[in-house]
């Protein structure tokens, strides 16, 4: 497999075009920015990529802030600690250290970014990566062979959000030259590419500083951190030395709100640029309005997690599976958000690919109250703290799955947090929570990095959720096996372990939508959720 980095003139000219828009269902004509691109404005016919911006004519305009309504404060712009992911300060760090690989919703292909080739063997164990020789970090360093291997190890060392799919693949890196990384994987990966595009693939200056310790982000990306007032806002700064040449806007502004709804009321009165729509009905009202935006379809991106760390309820099956038995999808999505069809207790929805003739778990609350009562009779109080997010779909949920909980014998105690970064530190870093809302955004392209993350045992310590050795097993096995009949075989099995497990309640699957003005131009998707806005400019 060879895949080579495509070179693009940073400013071209656009001409004028006759046709605004395509129609809903073209492929999109562009893949380098948002012009040419299709419409769409019903939320069942969104798919991957940039839909509804208008074609942009003349030169890119230079000068001017983009501000951006973010979804969440990250608590350290460190991809060793953070998941790079939009909902958890992904665009900030991707436009802070670029990435070594994208991913290109246009074609659902991986493609260089900051790299210039990416070359497998035939067995896919051993991959080459050559980088150019003119990419510099923003203290001026050289980013070379040697400062990407150090990034790598130290991210491999961090026990961050990525670091046990690593290691559990890596075997080593090698720098044969200057500009030629070599990793020889310890089983076949032919996905390997994808996890260039998150974490690992951002490589971190060997001058930030270590993963505990004093950290600034330095990093190769178009711009870097001028200012974070925590709490309030962060300000990004354009690098005139950007390897892929000075950015057209001088700066991003981002602004932390306390809700999402804040952060749609703020965009809708155009007083920022961009935001990002998680929740159905603000993507479905973003689409209905035709503002422009990247789409990026996920699975299991409404699911309640189950904390099953020693000492918690969740530690006992039983209690998982009456809270699984207990949960009706279609009603919690029907209550929350007005929308029964998007309820589903399937891993994937029913339009991804990964999507089986397995069905997900049966609701069934007198069985749910007989585990409840088998619990209690060994001395479960069946008290369970439940922590939501504070966006009015998510206080609607929560109150939703309070109710049904405690029709089968539950005691729950809900906490509305005050905002989601409240909700990431109580869950992610903390692990003090027994059930939360929470979105695995598992994506079609590359499944496996965040079923690893999550599903598995290194991965699963992230949030303390259960896992099995059989499950490490289907999700091993997902991950070196090639051609889609037999991985939806695989997928299928994973279902049924899901269902038999219980690390998590799926709730449903919907999109994420990264809006932006009509004036903004130039903005590049990649995974996650995240864009790219070292070619963004403003009209």
């Amino acid at each position: 497999m060879r895949l080579r980095r495509k070179h693009y003139i940073l400013r071209l000219s656009i001409a004028a075009t006759a046709v605004t828009l395509l129609t809903a269902g073209c492929a999109n004509t562009n893949g380098n920015g948002n012009d040419g691109v299709v419409a769409v404005s019903d939320l069942g016919d969104l798919e991957d990529g940039i839909v509804n911006a208008d074609p942009a004519t003349g030169e890119p305009e230079d000068g001017g802030t983009l501000t951006f309504a973010a979804y969440a404060e990250p608590a350290s712009l460190d991809p060793a600690k953070t998941i790079a992911s939009a909902t958890t300060g992904g665009i900030e760090m991707v436009n802070i250290y670029d990435s070594i690989m994208r991913y290109d919703a246009e074609t659902g292909t991986i493609v260089p970014q900051l790299a210039e080739d990416l070359t497998s063997d035939p067995d896919f164990r051993t991959w080459t990566l050559t980088i150019p020789d003119n990419v510099t970090f923003s203290d001026g360093t050289l980013m070379d062979a040697s400062a990407v291997k150090y990034s790598q190890q130290r991210y491999s060392e961090s026990e961050g959000p990525e670091s046990g799919l690593w290691n559990a693949n890596v075997a080593s890196i090698e720098t044969p030259t200057q500009h030629t990384i070599i990793y020889t994987l310890n089983k076949p990966w032919p996905n390997f590419p994808s996890i260039l595009t998150s974490g690992p693939g951002m490589i971190v200056a060997k001058s930030a500083g270590p993963v505990d310790g004093d950290f600034t982000p330095i990093g190769a990306g178009p711009f870097s951190l001028a200012k974070w007032q925590q709490g309030t806002s962060m300000t990004l700064s354009a690098r005139e030395d950007y390897w892929g040449g000075p950015p057209s806007l001088d700066a991003i502004e981002i602004a932390y709100m306390p809700t999402t709804q804040v952060s749609m009321d703020t965009f809708n009165n155009d007083e920022v640029d961009m935001t990002l729509a998680r929740e159905p009905d603000d993507v479905a009202f973003m689409l209905e309005h035709g503002i422009a935006g990247f789409a990026s379809t996920t699975n299991a991106t409404n699911i309640t997690m189950i904390n099953a760390s020693p000492g918690r309820p969740g530690a006992d099956q039983r209690v998982r599976k009456a809270m699984q038995l207990a949960i009706d999808p279609g009603l919690i999505s029907k209550r929350t958000y007005g929308m029964e069809a998007i309820g589903s207790n399937q891993l994937f929805a029913e339009a991804s690919k990964w999507n089986t003739s397995t069905d997900g778990p049966s609701y069934d609350p007198e069985q749910a109250k007989r585990l409840v009562a088998e619990a209690k009779a060994d001395g479960f109080d069946g008290h369970i703290v439940s922590v939501f997010g504070p966006s009015q779909a998510k206080q609607k949920q929560a109150l939703s799955t309070e109710a049904m909980l405690e029709a089968v014998g539950f005691n729950v105690e809900t906490k509305i947090l005050p905002t989601f970064s409240d909700q990431i530190r109580l869950v992610a870093a903390e692990r003090n929570y027994d059930l939360s809302d929470w979105g695995l955004s598992i994506r079609d392209p590359n499944p496996l990095s965040k079923m690893a993350a999550a599903m598995t045992s290194e991965g699963s310590q992230t949030y303390g959720m259960y896992t099995s050795k059989k499950m490490d097993s289907l999700i091993e096995k997902f991950q070196t096996t090639s051609g889609d009949k037999t991985k939806r075989e695989l997928m299928s099995n994973i279902q049924m372990q899901v269902n038999r497990d219980v690390p998590f309640l799926v709730n449903g699957s919907f999109p994420e939508y990264v809006g932006w003005q009509q004036n903004v131009h130039g903005i590049k998707g990649t995974s996650n959720s995240m864009v790219l806005l070292g070619e963004a400019w403003k009209a």
